[in-house]
């Protein structure tokens, strides 16, 4: 006989269902696995014949053949094993067909029969949806998971007995359900806190301004002056992910296996700081089969690079386009797979290899070339797509000594968020969040400059040598300062300040 259940399968994101094609028929005993399957993929022919044996179900000593239709699309994981021994069952009769025809099987069997769970389930449903089916049957380990995609009934299995009986009619399982409001509920709580930072005035006005228009920022200071300590406190400032958002994360998350036990939903911002030995491809992503990288794991939140001038070259430079675009897309022979890469980029370096460059206490070892040589790592269009430069000086010992907390995150996420409903306001449906973002055409529309303003700019242009991109990413910046002074054109005063986190490159990069 022969049966067909329906599975899915992904490149990158993008889902596509599988027919899981099942005959059996007479002939020498044999389990041939075809349609282009992975190893893991392979392995299954094993796992699923113990698994049917050891669950007290038949395993027909005949020729088997399964074919994972279309064969010209790759498959990859265990996540095969559930629809290839229902299907099976199918093809002996031990299940009828038209119980098996409305779900979509995902799930990995262990040799005892008990459904294991698999990564991508997220993508694989949202894949299932799109075309039109509307019942997954997914291990019990992902269906909360699974129970986030609307209008799709979600069925978990613990074991293939218990699914087999729910398929007969014998027991009852009920579609699984899930309370966003709650799986949302604590977005952006129990980071670390602005307030645990002393001193450094400046430098927390900078990650307000970054924060408030979705800027880049690179930190340049000396060692133990407190850029890590300030980075890692940018998404407690950050607004709250929408739950738009929070699906978009996991999505990418699940499909990389990094979603943490118990929860389904990522509902706080990305903070990820990948070390500095990090190649191109873990940074960016790809490999034979491409998988997504960091920048890709950061969407929606913050890509946290520490000592940026110790990364490889090519690494850095990988992150021209993606940082352009918000997206990356790998090609391969095989086709070519996009990921999402909306972030915001956070940097930090020393001035020169020693650290201490312009210390006023320790002194610096360093001869001019070698400080040349070490900034020059960091390439001048690298550069221009970081909005802001900022430099990070010692903390003076009045600063530690103070007793009294700074301002907490929380009152700075507050004038955040105000400045965030501004722009969501002025870019309605443009499907544009933040200024960071705005196309050449919307800062010629929106950043109305007053004629102090202008003048001011016209003279800094050619004092800076700004290049064109330099000049709209000076605007998109005091096109945030002044959104958070209510302001609804751009005074000379919000320009002088976003023009001050330009000044720096004049410095460390002159020429």
């Amino acid at each position: 006989m022969l049966a067909i259940v329906k599975s899915t399968a992904l490149y990158g994101l993008i889902g596509q269902v599988v027919q899981v094609e099942v005959d059996v028929s007479n002939g020498l005993p044999c389990f041939d696995l075809v349609g282009l399957p992975d190893l893991a993929c392979r392995e299954s022919r094993d796992r699923v014949r113990a698994a049917m044996k050891n669950s007290g179900f038949e395993f027909p000593a005949r020729r088997i053949t399964v074919n994972l239709a279309p064969a010209d699309l790759r498959k990859e994981g265990p996540l095969y094993d559930l629809p290839i021994a229902v299907g099976i069952l199918a093809a002996t009769g031990q299940l009828d067909q038209s119980a098996v025809d409305r779900y979509v099987f995902l799930g990995e069997l262990s040799l005892n029969g008990q459904v294991r769970g698999v990564t991508g389930v997220l993508p694989n449903v949202l894949a299932a949806r799109e075309q039109g089916l509307q019942a997954v049957v997914v291990p019990l380990d992902n269906a909360a998971e699974a129970a986030l995609v609307k209008d799709v009934q979600v069925y978990p299995v613990q074991s293939l007995g218990q699914l087999t009986r729910f398929l007969l009619g014998e027991e009852e399982i009920l579609p699984y359900k899930v309370d966003q409001a709650v799986l949302m509920n604590g977005a952006g709580e129990n980071g670390p806190d602005m307030a645990d930072v002393r001193g450094q005035t400046t430098a927390r006005r900078a990650l307000e301004v970054a924060a408030a228009g979705g800027h880049n920022l690179l930190m340049v200071g000396t060692p133990g002056s407190g850029k890590t300590m300030l980075a890692r406190r940018l998404p407690g400032i950050l607004p709250d992910l929408t739950f738009d958002e929070a699906l978009e994360i996991t999505k990418i998350y699940s499909l990389a296996g990094l979603l943490k036990p118990g929860e389904p939903l990522v509902n706080q911002r990305p903070f990820r700081s990948p070390h500095h030995s990090a190649s191109a491809v873990g940074l960016v992503g790809g490999g034979r089969h491409p998988r997504p990288g960091e920048i890709s794991l950061a969407h929606h939140g913050v890509l946290f690079l520490d000592e940026l001038p110790e990364f490889h070259r090519d690494v850095l430079e990988a992150l021209r386009q993606p940082l352009e675009d918000g997206v990356v897309t790998i090609s391969r022979v095989s086709g070519a797979v996009t990921y999402p890469a909306s972030l915001m980029l956070v940097a930090a370096a020393n001035p020169c290899p020693c650290g201490y460059l312009g210390d006023p206490v320790r002194e610096c070892t360093c001869t001019p070339y070698q400080v040349q040589r070490y900034l020059g790592r960091i390439s001048g269009p690298l550069l221009d797509r970081i909005d802001i430069h900022l430099e990070v000086p010692r903390v003076d010992y009045e600063d530690l000594a103070r007793r009294e907390p700074g301002e907490p995150s929380s009152e700075i996420k507050k004038r955040v968020e105000k400045a965030r409903a501004i722009q969501r306001r002025r870019f309605d449906s443009s499907g544009i969040t933040c200024n960071a973002r705005m196309t050449p055409a919307q800062v010629r529309r929106y950043c109305s400059l007053t004629r102090e303003a202008r003048s001011l700019f016209s003279s800094v242009f050619r004092q800076l040598n700004l290049s064109a991109r330099s000049h709209d990413r000076v605007l998109k910046v005091a096109r945030t300062i002044a959104d958070l002074d209510g302001s609804d054109v751009i005074e000379a005063a919000h320009l002088a300040e976003a023009v001050q986190y330009r000044s720096l490159e004049a410095r460390y990069w002159p020429g």
